[in-house]
């Protein structure tokens, strides 16, 4: 059960946590703006504003990795002025509780199908996916393509990323082993504090303290200040940590790869906008070739779709929905009515 307990352990000390173990496990800072809603033993929390119109789909918000609800504060209540819309934080994070193990990307998908059927939210949907959400996004219309009526990516992951091997180099994924079988969904038995051997859980707390001390950095200090302390809380607790391990990443990235590879446009002709940022991440002397790959693969991206298209975000980096956020809304509001058409 606990083969994945060493790849945490791995993970947290390259990420080099070196505070207290512990830290006073307090509620957050304000209580859950929407619903917790039981998907099989743990609770997710599922937080929807606007007004549902008969026949038109409702939008349903994927955060990046480590992220949560609250990265959508300045994107939601403007899609809200036109239409239902939803977000929500995955096990583990913000006010969710953490679910089973391992956290596969094919685990996620399904509980967040369960929340949304659970909940009562009805398709269709326009899924909108940040960074790792893209990939989930692209996941969930594969799974349960008669309920996604339209796509919009948010500076999603690429197809074929980047990874550091144990030697230093980097490597795209696709180069590195992707052999074994991507285990079945875990419908009950969401993972327990007293579950992890203590030399991991001191690890995933160490890491937590040190996430906190800067849970806010950058483009995230835009963010209204309740979301900030709710991130600071967030970030504080081991659950956060654990949630953010997913051992067999290569391999399901291989199977999504392979999906995209069967069709020319596996999306079909669903309406798709891919926003990727104007401004440059990358750095150091291969800085200049990895940001045209990075276009490159946003631009096949968005060739998932006949009707689908690429748009630049030109005053962002990675996250559009902070530094843009309105572009985001423009992008959702355009595939809306593309959808409802």
């Amino acid at each position: 059960m606990f083969r994945f307990i060493a790849v945490l352990v791995s993970a947290f000390t390259i990420m080099g946590g070196r505070g207290a173990l512990a830290q006073a496990q307090s509620g957050p800072p304000f209580p859950a703006p929407g619903r917790l809603v039981d998907v099989g033993g743990w609770q997710l929390h599922l937080n929807c504003i606007g007004q549902s119109n008969e026949g038109q789909p409702t939008v349903i918000l994927e955060s990046g990795l480590g992220d949560f609800s609250v990265e959508w504060s300045l994107v939601q209540p403007r899609i809200a002025s036109v239409a239902r819309v939803c977000a929500y934080d995955r096990a583990g994070d913000g006010w969710s509780e953490l679910g089973p193990y391992p956290r596969t990307l094919r685990q996620i998908v399904y509980e967040l199908h369960t929340l949304l059927e659970r909940a009562n939210v009805r398709p269709p949907y326009v899924l909108v996916g940040h960074s790792y959400g893209g990939w989930l996004v692209q996941l969930y219309t594969s799974d349960y393509p008669p309920e996604v009526v339209g796509v919009v990516l948010v500076e999603p992951g690429e197809s074929d990323p980047l990874r550091l091997t144990v030697d230093g180099s980097a490597k795209r994924s696709s180069q590195l082993p992707a052999s074994r079988a991507i285990p079945p969904i875990r419908k009950d038995t969401p993972l327990r504090e007293n579950d992890v051997p203590p030399v991991a859980l001191g690890q995933m707390k160490a890491a937590a303290v040190e996430a906190s001390r800067d849970a806010n950095p950058d483009e995230r200090k835009k963010l209204p200040v309740p979301a900030q302390q709710m991130r600071t809380w967030t970030l504080g607790r081991w659950q956060h940590q654990a949630a953010a391990s997913n051992p067999f990443e290569l391999e399901e990235l291989a199977a999504l790869r392979a999906v995209h590879a069967r069709d020319m446009h596996p999306l079909g002709d669903t309406p798709l906008i891919v926003l990727t940022r104007g401004r440059a991440d990358e750095e150091g002397a291969d800085a200049q070739r990895r940001e045209a790959e990075h276009r490159s693969d946003h631009a096949a991206l968005a060739a998932l779709s006949t009707q689908g298209k690429l748009v630049v975000a030109e005053r962002s980096g990675h996250h559009v929905q902070l530094d843009q956020p309105e572009l985001v809304a423009q992008a959702v509001t355009e595939v809306l009515g593309a959808a409802s058409r």
